[in-house]
């Protein structure tokens, strides 16, 4: 505490900052991030949105879950390549999504998800999107404050997302009835065909 005597100080990452600096660098970061959001992320985000009748084939290829990363130069949000679900992968290679969706997370770096939930409630079935903002204890200072401040941007072209879930660890997401909770709480009975 004698680094910065009479004031606040805030350990990020082990390095102690005072408060104020901590503020102010992360107001700076938020309005400075300039990310964008690749084409990709909207048609992959309608895509999972609009469920016109499609042909059985045109559903397999519909994605259940996807992860978005920031581009090699931190401009751009676009699709990570092969961290995605497929309907079509449900039962012939994949046994339980939503497992599957949560193996996919890097455990050392931030990322945003959307993943199609399907689930009964006491009265009837349903299916929604959760937009998740994935911020792990142990990614690195710098990918934090980056995806935090560019996480408006990627909101704002996720029109009608009811359910968006910050989770920092894989504590909070690896049990299913914590997404069970944010899609409607104690009605929800079942998640992706298993009882909770």
């Amino acid at each position: 505490m004698d680094w910065f005597p009479g004031r606040i100080v805030i350990a990020i990452d082990g390095t102690l900052w005072p408060a104020d600096i901590a503020y102010v660098a992360c107001k700076m970061t938020q309005q400075a991030s300039g990310v964008t959001v690749n084409d990709e992320v909207i048609k992959v985000f309608n895509d999972m949105k609009v469920r016109k009748s499609s042909s059985t084939e045109d559903v397999k290829k519909r994605k259940k879950a996807v992860l978005f990363c920031l581009s090699d130069d931190k401009k751009k949000i676009v699709v990570e390549e092969g961290k995605w679900i497929l309907v079509g992968d449900i039962g012939e290679t994949v046994d339980d999504p939503y497992a599957c969706f949560v193996k996919l997370l890097p455990l050392n770096d931030c990322r945003y998800g959307l993943y199609d939930a399907t689930y009964e409630t006491k009265e009837s079935k349903k299916e929604d999107l959760v937009f998740i903002f994935w911020a792990p204890e142990g990614a690195p200072l710098k990918s934090k404050m980056i995806y935090a401040s560019s996480k408006d941007a990627i909101k704002k072209k996720f029109t009608g997302i009811k359910h968006e879930w910050q989770v920092n660890g894989l504590d909070d997401i690896q049990d299913r009835a914590t997404l069970a909770d944010k899609l409607g709480g104690n009605v929800v009975v079942s998640l992706e065909g298993l009882p909770l």
